[in-house]
């Protein structure tokens, strides 16, 4: 019995050993100065490369584009929005789309794997009754709610992916969610990247700001709120059903 907390020991250090390779990996990124290559400018000044590139590998180019995308969501880098926009540049608005929304939901799952491996667990054992009344109700509604979050960016990409890993959701259900929800917006930049080689032909300028319209955002808002339809029907249905239940009492 006196070994015991001496064998917890290693266990607790494991489990945070994903972690401790997330910050070093964050390390590495800053220190290096890579976040200057997460710009339009660079693809700008390197798209003439870039699209021979993806020419001569074809199928290799998008695994290694894949790769960085990955690595970019689950370190949580700043830029995958101009990843989007480059992977629309350089394999076109559907098969951008297919490449950005597979290796988001990939670099999203890791992440969320991570978190709940090593601190969901331990925030869970520690919190008090709010965080457990929370989940239980996350949990009920959590695939409606995980597609709310993706449609419309209220959160950051990356909070979306730590909150349902410490509210216990089911990796299925955080897949699903992660990968359906994210397909509109992707589709978005996606399509931008597409269009982007005639804007640098002209010699205009483009900001990330002019991507979201208000007509997309609305488009996006509509989506989220047919995600919303399922838990409102059945919050209305059960308090139909309590309300026939009360009848039936009074009636008694």
């Amino acid at each position: 019995m006196a070994t015991q907390p001496l064998q917890s020991k290693p266990l607790a250090w494991r489990r945070l050993l994903p972690v401790l390779g997330l910050v070093a990996g964050l390390v590495i990124f800053f220190a290096l100065g890579l976040e200057r290559y997460l710009n339009i400018d660079v693809l700008r000044q390197h798209r003439a490369a870039l699209r021979a590139w993806v020419e001569v590998y074809g199928v290799f180019a998008a695994l290694t584009f894949m790769a960085v995308y990955i690595v970019t969501v689950a370190l949580s880098l700043p830029g995958a929005a101009v990843l989007t926009i480059t992977g629309g540049f350089l394999f076109g608005a559907v098969w951008g789309t297919t490449v950005v929304v597979v290796s988001a939901t990939l670099g999203a799952t890791v992440l969320f794997l991570i978190a709940r491996t090593a601190l969901g667990d331990a925030l869970r054992a520690r919190a008090g009754p709010w965080l457990h009344s929370l989940e239980a109700g996350f949990r009920e509604h959590a695939l409606s709610y995980l597609l709310v979050l993706r449609l419309v960016p209220l959160l950051p990409f990356f909070i979306v992916n730590l909150v349902p890993a410490f509210l216990g959701v089911p990796v299925s259900t955080f897949v699903l969610g992660t990968f359906v929800g994210i397909i509109p917006g992707s589709f978005v930049y996606a399509t931008v990247g597409a269009g982007l080689g005639s804007i640098f032909d002209a010699g205009g300028t483009f900001s990330l700001r002019g991507v979201l319209t208000p007509q997309i955002i609305t488009a996006l808002v509509g989506l989220a709120v047919l995600a919303l339809i399922p838990v409102v029907y059945k919050k209305f249905m059960a308090r139909r059903g309590e309300r026939a239940g009360t009848s039936t009492s009074h009636a008694a």
